[in-house]
């Protein structure tokens, strides 16, 4: 999927997890030196990138819905994050991290079906596996460009699903790790996917949008 220029929240999402694995990489002794404690400095979060409004859809860079962050300090924040390479005991903290900087808006039955969907629409767009179930976002899946990452080497880090400046549109923000085909391993990938709310037979639904 193609990728546009991430708007100023996917930003300040980006900023808190490059920070987090720097502070993690000052913290290593060096040799056989004691190690020291080593203080990140912080800084103020940006109150212009947390209100900015979210540019267009999709599916591999997308922006974050409006809500006020935690008010706890970033120097807290990023000590909740785990450092790169730490795996998977470290995505337990990365999720509670997510939670905090963006409260929960959305009812739970909405969160629950907006979670598993983009879940299986990222694991699809990654790996290929079960884009069929998606015509309306992956089209031809004969003609569907080949998944980049190893399904057996895919993993989901951490997941949270927000209102996007409407009742009707949501955003779920998903941070993850794989192996691509050439055998590189990274983590703290960001991606997002973007719903709207329908109404279909008389049922009411969460849509995704397909990439733009």
């Amino acid at each position: 999927m193609t990728t546009t220029p991430r708007p100023p929240r996917l930003l300040m999402l980006s900023t808190i997890l490059l920070a987090a694995a720097g502070v993690a990489v000052l913290s290593v002794p060096h040799g056989h030196q004691p190690p020291t404690a080593t203080t990140a400095p912080a800084a103020p979060p940006n109150p212009a990138a947390v209100a900015a409004a979210p540019p267009a859809p999709t599916p591999t860079a997308g922006t974050a819905v409006s809500a006020t962050p935690t008010p706890s300090t970033p120097a807290a924040v990023e000590s909740a994050l785990p450092p790169h390479g730490e795996g998977a005991a470290g995505d337990p903290a990365l999720q509670q991290n997510l939670e905090a900087a963006w409260p929960a808006d959305l009812p739970a039955a909405d969160q629950q079906e907006l979670l598993t969907a983009a879940r299986a629409l990222l694991r699809a767009d990654a790996t290929g596996v079960g884009r069929a179930q998606w015509p309306d976002v992956f089209g031809d899946s004969r003609q569907a460009v080949a998944p980049a990452f190893a399904a057996a080497r895919f993993r989901i880090q951490a997941a949270i699903a927000r209102r996007e400046g409407s009742p009707n549109k949501a955003v779920v923000h998903l941070v993850w790790a794989g192996t691509d085909r050439g055998g590189t391993y990274t983590d703290l990938r960001i991606t997002d996917w973007h719903f709207t709310h329908t109404i279909e037979k008389g049922a009411a639904a969460w849509t995704p949008q397909p990439p733009t």
